[in-house]
């Protein structure tokens, strides 16, 4: 069985040939080959090119390889030799600060004088220095007591945008006939706007407690942490009759990683370190829809 991997570097402005050449030779340093696959330069507005290591990389010198992609202005991406992006059939990503711009439970606090404290158990939670998601979730919402809901209405309109590229990636895998999963630990006031404005085939969020007009301080229900988001992927690939391996997995936060791990693909996007290390893809440059240039 092969063990080759496909290196993939996606960039918004044309790859410089030097680039090449320092994969080439940090990979023979590893004692492994590197070979030019193809260039391609796409109707998307980025540049990729593909090379094609002789063996399988390990985590540190996918690391070092995308430190190196970096200093060129370019983003990295390692397909295993198993992938097969004609038979992806789902696409699953998470809402906050992947699939849209801001972390909707810290503008919802800054709209009430608690976003410092929101935000540092936020963060503590998506470096993964917090554990428990579900007891990370109850403590922040617990500060919103008392909240007016318009504050919901607020946020939406006044702060959340999607990300580059999310309605074209939307757009595209609804064309090829993926099926299309919004699956997060955030709220679904959201989701279900965003369900709306995508096209999103199912959404998965957890639902904030509001009575008269107020926040209350709890969710309704199970809490969506990152064992109940893989769950919601297995069931679609289920739905869809495939394997996990046929899926697409974007996220950000350590609570994405039960879902990107054994996905055909996981990809992080803009994401906490611990989950960079751990995808097949890290987009810092790119955006979104750029995750099409790995399945075609």
């Amino acid at each position: 069985m092969s063990t080759h991997t496909t290196l993939v570097s996606l960039a918004n402005n044309p790859i410089p040939q030097e680039l090449g050449s320092a994969l080439a030779e940090h990979a023979k340093v590893l004692g492994i080959e590197l070979h030019q696959s193809q260039i391609t330069s796409t109707q998307l507005n980025y540049f990729s090119e593909r090379w094609v290591a002789s063996k399988a990389l390990m985590p540190e010198a996918r690391v070092a390889m995308r430190d190196i992609a970096a200093t060129h202005g370019s983003d990295l991406a390692f397909l295993s030799t198993g992938f097969k992006p004609q038979e992806v059939k789902v696409l699953a990503m998470d809402m906050d600060s992947t699939l849209i711009n801001i972390e909707c439970i810290d503008e919802i606090a800054d709209f009430i004088g608690k976003k410092a404290a929101v935000s540092e158990i936020t963060e503590a939670t998506m470096r993964g220095e917090i554990k428990d998601f579900k007891e990370s979730l109850r403590r922040r919402v617990a500060l919103l007591a008392g909240a007016s809901a318009d504050v919901l209405e607020s946020v939406y309109k006044e702060r959340l945008r999607p990300n580059p590229g999310a309605s074209e990636l939307l757009a595209s895998a609804h064309q090829r006939g993926l099926y299309t999963l919004l699956v997060s630990g955030g709220f679904t006031f959201f989701t279900e706007k965003l369900q709306k404005e995508l096209g999103f085939m199912k959404t998965q969020a957890n639902t904030l407690e509001i009575i008269d007009g107020k926040l209350t301080g709890k969710v309704l229900g199970e809490i969506v942490d990152g064992a109940a988001k893989a769950a919601y992927l297995d069931s679609a690939c289920t739905l869809m009759n495939c394997a996990k391996s046929n899926a697409i997995a974007m996220g950000d936060g350590s609570n994405d990683l039960p879902m990107m791990h054994g996905s055909g693909i996981s990809i992080a996007y803009r994401a906490k370190p611990i989950v960079k290390e751990k995808a097949d893809a890290a987009f810092d440059r790119v955006g979104l829809d750029a995750a099409l240039l790995l399945i075609v």
